[in-house]
């Protein structure tokens, strides 16, 4: 276990003036109030706000980061409050302590909830300081480093957080070591034997590998040598997850995968920098399109460098990168490396443009709906690659790759994309789906009369443009639905010789959205015009206000409707809003099956659609016709779902997975099996099973088989 003694050294070491007193007083209080606790592995749970603090140290980050490094779980899992902290280390450190004390105690429907508002809350304190996110990536990355003391399940569930959030930002902030180093470990939790594939073949061929790099290096620093340039040469594997990654973007075996090695160049200064890239171009032909400058235009998360692809020494594809000294140490630390905090210097990280996609997420995260809502768009803004355009004015803008001009309008101006009815890219004039490429110069055509469309929502990328256009098309709505929610409610009060009009000025109708659970008469009309409620569940709450009771009307409409729905059919298995048997049907886009997360959608004439929670076509549509579903504890009735599953083609390959698939409960309804290139061959299984954990059985089962290489869930 690192010492405090040796964390006090390490911060003194980088900045002799810095003051420790705040992180002796932060070791004192930690060990106290975690006194007698203990990690899984055993050890004092001491020993992990202690390791995250060192690693922070080792980062050159402040004394006040280091401190909340060491106070990070208190407020979470010890008897400290906030007044404590307060007291003892000021507003700063109890700011930045806030910030990564997760949302445990408050109760939520759904572990889902809980996730996303924990990172919502992490996402807008970060926002203000971004040493909150600095210290929680080292304590994820600690935590990472201690997984094999958990449960596997639950070794899975952090696996696949680290995955989809925390290595995301980790890269977004440059901070490429511990990006790295998350999704490495992820990987051999998450798929374990692809993880030991790559090790096994890999390692095989090290010896080799290792000879090959010392003879490629050794000619690259005597070319360099020979043109007057002393630098430093350093060549590296890729990481295993980064292979991965290609593989099965790609489409490629191992052995087709020819960068496993990059070599960097390491130089003094910039102009060094493009005198080796003619070096090395002069010595092997380069890759075409290949070539990226980041160095005259860096990446927003501050990282420079020259990327070239030649054809090496052998006529293997190799990656070289060149860049100066402080472009490596930026590269290593990323933002951390401009951190060099001093005594009364800004702390809030809002440096301008460089973290523009920090503040599209607190934006972004203030128009979801819901939990499911606010984490696709987390994932939309940090999982993309980036495309860098230019305005007609030459400034460089940064976007998803694959965005569109809609997507450009957007990230100039609200209004700007509302009102975009054109583009042009390069000077020409394209469709506004046109996918956009770095270098691009982008010209946004706009019209007073223009409206967005519910179509952009089918191509547009950014997490910014699609939550903008999704605010538009929900107050348009609501405007409809409430003209339209008034005129059903006239025409149904008429009918008993009421003026609606009049009814809407009564005490009675001013209390009547109580009853509803709506705050005013406008939230009430607009759920009727959406068909949550109808307008005699209205004129019924009205006349038993009045006292009066609708002639001849033992019980409402909406009862004999569900009356008759239950004649009608049998049960499907779910709940909606608390009734069941309701008239559903499960949406074909994204098949639902017990287990899953639902959310229920009202439609048109044929009753609510079941989806589930995470589908891209619900969280598309309009959030005011959402209704809560659930499944109902005793189904026992199959539902259709379709898996596509890639392998190696051999013979009897086809009746071994229906084997495996009928071993584990499930009924095959279809099969669909295509040869591709290499021998590879995909086919698609539509299946019955009962739910979620039956069917994740039959995948675990299925990937077990030796040739097949993925097996995924359709309808994701």
């Amino acid at each position: 276990m690192i010492r405090i003694n040796d964390i006090l050294e390490t911060l003194q070491d980088h900045n002799p003036d810095a003051p420790t007193d705040i992180v002796e007083r932060a070791y004192i209080y930690s060990a106290k109030v975690h006194e007698g606790q203990m990690r899984l592995s055993g050890e004092p749970y001491l020993s992990h706000p202690l390791e995250v603090a060192g690693i922070l140290a080792s980062m050159r980050l402040d004394s006040v980061c280091v401190a909340a490094g060491l106070l990070h779980d208190v407020l979470e899992d010890t008897h400290a409050t906030e007044k404590d902290i307060q007291e003892m280390f000021g507003d700063e450190v109890l700011h930045i302590v806030q910030g990564l004390t997760k949302i445990s105690t408050l109760p939520y429907s759904s572990d889902q909830d809980r996730q996303a508002e924990s990172i919502r809350k992490m996402i807008l304190a970060m926002a203000d300081d971004l040493r909150v996110i600095l210290i929680k990536l080292v304590d994820r990355l600690h935590n990472m480093r201690t997984l094999k003391y958990h449960k596997d399940a639950k070794q899975k569930k952090i696996a696949r957080e680290t995955l989809d959030i925390y290595a995301p930002i980790a890269l977004r902030l440059g901070i490429y070591w511990i990006k790295n180093e998350l999704e490495d470990m992820a990987f051999r939790v998450l798929y374990p034997e692809e993880n030991a594939f790559l090790a096994s073949r890999i390692r095989t061929d090290d010896v080799e590998r290792e000879k090959y790099i010392e003879t490629v290096r050794d000619y690259i620093k005597e070319k360099l040598a020979e043109n007057g340039l002393q630098g430093e040469v350093v060549g590296r594997h890729k990481h295993f997850y980064s292979i991965f990654q290609k593989m099965k973007k790609q489409n490629l075996d191992l052995n087709e995968v020819y960068d496993i090695i990059a070599f960097r160049i390491i130089l003094d200064t910039m102009p060094q920098c493009y005198e080796a890239l003619g070096i090395i171009h002069s010595m092997w032909k380069p890759l075409a399109k290949k070539f990226k400058d980041y160095i005259a235009v860096p990446k927003p998360n501050l990282y420079q460098s020259l990327h070239t692809t030649v054809f090496g020494p052998f006529g293997e594809r190799v990656e070289i990168q060149i860049r100066t000294k402080e472009m490596d140490r930026v590269a290593k630390s990323g933002v951390a490396a401009h951190w060099g905090y001093k005594e009364g210097k800004d702390s809030t990280g809002r440096d301008g443009k460089t973290y523009a996609w920090i503040q599209n997420l607190v934006e972004t995260q203030e128009d979801a709906e819901t939990s499911g809502e606010f984490l696709e768009n987390v994932r939309l803004d940090l999982f993309s690659d980036e495309v860098h355009v230019f305005t007609p004015e030459g400034a460089v803008r940064s976007l998803a790759r694959g965005a569109t001009p809609v997507d450009f309008a957007y990230l100039i101006h609200t209004e700007v994309g509302h009102q975009c009815t054109g583009a042009k890219v390069n000077g020409r004039m394209v469709p506004l789906s046109h996918v956009l490429s770095t270098g691009d110069i982008v010209e946004i055509i706009t019209s007073a009369k223009g409206r967005p469309s519910a179509d952009w929502l089918n191509f547009v990328k950014t997490s910014k443009a699609r939550s903008r256009i999704r605010q538009w098309i929900k107050n348009e709505e609501k405007e409809r639905s409430l003209q339209l929610g008034r005129e059903m409610c006239e025409k149904m009060f008429r009918k008993f010789r009421l003026n609606f009009n009049e009814v809407l000025r009564s005490e009675e109708m001013e209390q009547l959205p109580a009853a509803f659970g709506f705050k005013t008469v406008d939230n009430l009309l607009e759920h009727v015009g959406y068909g949550k409620i109808t307008p005699r569940q209205v004129l019924q709450k009205y006349m038993a206000r009045g006292e009066e009771a609708l002639p001849g009307d033992s019980a409402s409409f909406f009862d004999k409707i569900i009356s008759k729905v239950r004649k009608k059919r049998p049960a499907d298995g779910v709940i909606v809003n608390g009734m069941d048997d309701v008239l559903v049907k499960f949406a074909r886009c994204c098949q639902p099956v017990p287990g899953d997360s639902i959310i229920g959608f009202i439609t048109r004439g044929t009753g609510v659609a079941v989806h589930r929670a995470n589908c891209v076509n619900v969280l598309k549509e309009s959030p005011e016709r959402r209704i809560d579903v659930q499944w109902a504890a005793d189904t026992t009735t199959a539902y259709p779902v379709e898996i596509a599953i890639r392998s190696h083609d051999r013979i009897g390959l086809l009746a071994e997975i229906a084997s495996v698939i009928s071993k584990n409960g499930a009924n095959i309804t279809s099969a669909h099996t295509e040869t591709k290139d290499r021998g590879l061959v995909e086919t698609h299984f539509s299946l019955l099973v009962k739910g979620a954990a039956q069917l994740d059985s039959l995948i675990a089962a299925i990937k077990k088989l030796k040739a097949v290489s993925d097996v995924k869930r359709l309808g994701m």
